[in-house]
């Protein structure tokens, strides 16, 4: 449907980067279940920092679909450059360069959205980061950094001077963090700025909602980030409705019971048996609210240790939703 580089993306719907939400097991789900590309969590650009069991973890790209999309972050051009290097040299196909994430302990190291505010040094960090690697260079950002210093217009052509080659908007600023509305006709002001393939991001929740944001800012795929959690489906979902204009009928529970089983287990195999449960807690919690008469049983999870145990119970808890619907059918 598009490209970034040599690499043909064949859905417009992208799994959006998150910290701690899409590493490696995430990642594969959501390709699995019709993400046409996922952006891994972002990795620090201070190399000196990657021997940490976190960074390293976020470094490792064993098993996962092409093309493999790293993104990076920090305020330094020449570390952003030397960061942007060796991953490519550990495997990314597609470096993602953030200036949208508008958490405060990376804003506060002049890094993610802050970055907006310095548009001299937005030019000088692009340009350091192309020149340093052979593969395509893509930019995540926000509209601004606050409603009164909205360029994304501006970033955007610059990047595409740059060489950037795709470009993600979340339609808000910085200072509106996940509040409000998201401006969808900045997006499209942006998309009509620039001949780059540019990404719609930000309330995008259903097939239908995706439609309408293609339609009104003319972007080439949506970026789905807070609406994956727990609903992993939502990527099939909506490129089948964008494919074909027809509804997807839910996933059933017993489906879901499998690709939470699935899911569980890859995260066990990635983080290991006593980081595993505590990760997927979160998870587990955000599938469960999909489900009906969960929230005792999201409680209980929440005291269990155990991978194994985890897991058992989870199984457990589907039976019985599924043997009570049966009944009822």
């Amino acid at each position: 449907m598009f490209q970034i580089g040599s690499y043909p993306i064949d859905s417009q719907v992208i799994l959006a980067p998150m910290a701690g939400i899409t590493d490696r097991p995430f990642r594969q789900l959501c390709r699995r279940l019709g993400a046409g590309l996922v952006v891994s969590e972002m990795v620090t650009s201070d190399t000196s920092l990657w021997h940490s069991c976190k960074s390293r973890l976020r470094l490792d790209h064993t098993g996962e679909a092409e093309p493999i999309t790293v993104q990076i972050a920090g305020g330094d051009p020449d570390q952003l450059a030397e960061a942007a290097r060796l991953n490519a040299e550990n495997g990314a196909q597609i470096i993602d360069i953030n200036m949208g994430c508008p958490v405060k302990k990376v804003c506060n190291k002049a890094a993610g959205s802050a970055l907006l505010r310095d548009e001299k040094l937005v030019a000088e960090i692009l340009a350091t980061v192309v020149a340093a690697v052979q593969v395509p260079v893509t930019l995540k950002i926000r509209t601004g950094w606050e409603p009164e210093q909205r360029n994304a217009v501006r970033v955007a052509r610059m990047a595409q001077d740059l060489g950037i080659a795709a470009l993600a908007v979340h339609g808000r600023t910085r200072a509106c963090r996940f509040k409000g509305q998201a401006e969808y006709d900045t997006i499209a002001a942006v998309v009509e700025a620039v001949n780059i393939p540019v990404f719609a991001n930000g309330d995008i929740d259903s097939p239908a909602k995706a439609k309408q944001v293609l339609e009104q800012t003319g972007a080439q795929a949506v970026m789905i980030g807070r609406a994956a959690q727990g609903r992993p489906w939502i990527f099939r979902e909506i490129d089948h409705y964008l494919r074909l204009g027809t509804h997807l009928a839910s996933p059933s529970l017993e489906e879901i019971a499998g690709i939470l089983s699935h899911h569980l287990r890859e995260l066990y195999d990635f983080y290991g048996e006593v980081m595993g449960p505590r990760i997927a807690r979160k998870h587990l919690g955000w599938y469960l609210q999909t489900v009906p008469a969960s929230e005792s049983f999201r409680r209980q999870l929440n005291r269990i240790e155990s991978a194994q145990e985890q897991h058992n119970s989870v199984s457990r808890f589907f039976e019985q939703l599924q043997e009570t619907e049966d009944k009822v059918a």
